[in-house]
């Protein structure tokens, strides 16, 4: 190998070292929040009756999650429900704003 071939080959194997360590980074960025997304806006599985993404039926449904900056699911501000009680994201799945 040449000494410009080692370089290259070098530098192409730092560039995807670091590239997979963004990757894996990035995705530890991201939480599932259970109970923010409007209905059909959901990233997957909305729970029963569901199968991935966009198929949430209810806004604000309990059972559907979406994607946000990890440490900001349980502070979101989400509408109050009708009869005034509040609402809050949840790291894990909810009983409330289920479809019928």
């Amino acid at each position: 190998m040449t000494k410009t071939t080692s370089k290259l080959a070098l530098a192409a194997t730092v560039a995807t070292a670091v590239a997979g360590f963004s990757t894996a980074t990035h995705a530890q960025e991201n939480e599932k929040c259970y109970g923010v997304s409007l209905a059909g806006e959901n990233d997957c599985a909305a729970g029963p009756g569901t199968t991935c993404a966009g198929t949430s039926t209810v806004d604000y449904q309990g059972n559907a999650w979406t994607l946000v900056p990890a440490g900001t699911c349980e502070t979101m501000d989400v509408p109050a429900m009708a009869d005034g009680t509040e609402r809050m994201g949840s790291l894990e799945p909810l009983d409330r704003d289920l479809p019928a």
